[in-house]
This record gives C-alpha cells, structure tokens and sequence, in this order.
C-alpha cells in the first residue's frame, strides 16, 4: 500500500539555505556578447548515490518522499557527504543509514551533474557489493522503504510511475555497463 504524501504546511521564498545559495556571475563569451547567468551553488562537501547490489544482478532501491516533485520517487539512495569523509565513507555511511547495509567493496563509477546549466552540485556514483546487515540512525523523517530490482529487468524500471530521477536511472545504467564489462571508469 502506497504512503500517503505528507501535508504541506507553508510555502515561503527563502534568501538563505542551509544547503544552497544563489549566485550572480557575469560573463563575456569569445563572441564578445556579455550575460548575466544566476545559479545555485552548493553548499558542503559533494554527495554520493549508491547503486547497492544485494547479488549479481539484484540492486536495492529505496522509495523516498521528494519534496520537489511532491510525490515519493523510487530511486538508489544518496545522501551528502560530511566534513573529514571520502566518498567511499560517506557512501557506506549513507547505505547504512537508508537501507541497513554496508559494503565490503566501494567502486567510484563516476560523477554526474544534477542539472550543471544553473547548479554546481555533483553527485558521485559509487557501486556497493559484498553488502552486509548493518543499520545506523540516519536523519530521514520516516523510514525508507527498501525495493529490490533485478538489473536484468531494468528496462521495466523506466515504466513505473515514481521513476523520474535522472541521475539515478543513469547510475543503474552506467552500473549495469561496468558490472557486463563495457564500461570502465576514467579514473
């Protein structure tokens, strides 16, 4: 049975974020034409999305409350990174604060841009496998609900309904093509 959304109470404009702030930043392009851009740059120390595999071909997504879109969406959990922590502790830490497990073995996969016209946030795509139980208290205002999916069948994925974010659909794929053996990281 599907939760119900929460009710929201009040919607204000907000000057200061404790996540994002806006910016100004004139520029001059190599054509000579001058332009003032506005975007909201992050704040803190990166984030990291997860593609937990539970086995070889079942990943563990997690079905969340997304405020901007005023609806729960199915996708692979992430969470900010906290001073002093790599990406691979922060992700590990996330993992057991969303789902219950943490990781043997961390991959870095890559680094994708939420919506690089206007924000400067980068998410870092971290494959999880060789899971095992472990909860920590995490700071979501009520539990996650915890979806497996086969990666075999992802193209399935795309149909529901609460699938929209794209960089976790991209994540799923970019996993699904290092993990066949088509896709190496860079780094």
């Amino acid at each position: 049975m599907p939760k119900k959304p929460p009710i929201v109470l009040a919607t204000r404009a907000v000057e200061h974020s404790r996540f994002l702030r806006a910016e100004q930043i004139d520029l001059e392009f190599s054509n000579g034409e001058r332009r003032t851009h506005e975007r909201l740059r992050a704040s803190g120390f990166g984030a990291a999305m997860m593609v937990p595999m539970l086995d070889d071909d079942t990943v563990l997504l997690v079905r969340e409350y997304a405020t901007g879109i005023e609806g729960y969406e199915l996708g692979l959990p992430k969470g900010r990174l906290d001073r002093d922590e790599t990406v691979e502790q922060g992700a590990n830490r996330e993992l057991k604060e969303e789902i219950g497990y943490g990781a043997h073995e961390l991959h870095i996969l890559t680094t994708l841009a939420l919506s690089p016209t206007y924000m400067s946030t980068m998410t870092h795509v971290v494959l999880a496998r060789d899971l095992y139980p472990e909860r920590l208290q995490g700071d979501e205002p009520e539990e996650l609900e915890v979806v497996p999916w086969k990666l075999s069948e992802l193209h399935t994925l795309l149909l529901e309904p609460e699938v929209s974010d794209g960089r976790s659909i991209a994540a799923l794929f970019i996993a699904r093509e290092y993990l066949a053996g088509r896709f190496r990281p860079a780094r």
